[in-house]
């Protein structure tokens, strides 16, 4: 079932549309809703999910700014309007919408998706959360910068001299430092070959149509931070977080430990897996391990 939820938002003339996609029905088990990461990578790189359909219904949406929702280009630039209230406001909408608002459910985020399932989750007046997922994610931005940094240390020097070079110039859309980035990408975006996957394909699509939520909260690319995002932290909020709650990264990922660690340090019912030869898309690069211990989870 697809479907779009009308989405109100202060100081826009008309509402905006949050597509959803529902596998599954509703009514039969506690829904999984799924948070994509990026912001902007969409829905369709998360649908191996899919796999966990068997036992829960599974609610994918694409968030406002691109995917099948609507998208607000002329909003690029203005870190004021993309907030994580916006997207917190948008989850909330989208649960009344569905008849979920009431209901138990178990939320995932991965990457960008984990960072607003936390503010969410901490947050949450009604708190009707069974399980929560944080998969490939971050507790705080600079602790993600220590991981993403040491990873770069170990690039070819070449490969570290034109990313060094095109930063002190601003220079972000040369071949070369696509290049560049996508040698960064291929040891810790994915492992999965031959490159890209399907799925890794499907997010760098959606940032190519429509780079507005990226470029404005995070950056142009995963290696130089410069978006709303940049000083970000969760670490106060964990505390609140008295739900079950799964870590899972990859021992490639640019999900680090380090980025990893205040997750399991602060939350109270917390386990954490990283899987061996998986990179930041880990349920991609070792599905069947991966959706494993989900389901493991999930059913627990």
């Amino acid at each position: 079932m697809e479907g779009i939820a009308p989405f109100t938002v202060n100081g826009l003339s008309e509402p905006c549309q949050t597509w959803y996609k529902v596998i599954g029905n509703l009514q039969s088990g506690i829904p999984l809703i799924v948070l994509h990461g990026g912001p902007g990578a969409c829905h369709d790189y998360l649908l191996p999910l899919t796999d966990l359909a068997a036992h829960r219904p599974l609610v994918f949406y694409d968030q406002i700014g691109n995917g099948r929702s609507t998208h607000l280009p002329e909003k690029s630039g203005e870190e004021g309007f993309w907030t994580i209230e916006l997207f917190k406001s948008e989850l909330d909408n989208l649960l009344v919408h569905l008849g979920l608002d009431q209901r138990p459910i178990d939320l995932y985020g991965h990457s960008w998706g984990g960072m607003l399932a936390v503010e969410w989750a901490s947050t949450s007046k009604d708190k009707n959360i069974r399980r929560l997922v944080l998969s490939n994610s971050l507790a705080s931005m600079d602790a993600w910068k220590i991981g993403v940094n040491a990873l770069r240390a170990e690039l070819p020097q070449d490969v570290q001299e034109v990313l060094d070079r095109s930063e002190e110039e601003g220079d972000f859309e040369s071949a070369e430092y696509e290049a560049a980035v996508e040698v960064f990408y291929k040891r810790h975006l994915s492992l999965a070959r031959p490159w890209p996957a399907p799925e890794v394909q499907a997010a760098l699509d959606w940032f190519a149509k429509d780079p507005t939520t990226y470029g404005t909260m995070y950056g142009p690319s995963e290696l130089y931070i410069s978006g709303s995002l940049r000083n970000w932290t969760c670490v106060p909020l964990l505390g609140r977080i008295h739900v079950p709650t799964l870590l899972i990264n990859g021992a490639q990922d640019e999900a680090q430990d380090v980025a990893m660690q205040p997750f399991f340090d602060h939350i109270p019912k917390v386990k954490w897996v990283t899987l061996d030869n998986a990179a930041h898309f880990s349920h991609v690069d070792q599905r069947e391990a991966y959706m494993k211990h989900l389901e493991s989870f999930l059913l627990a």
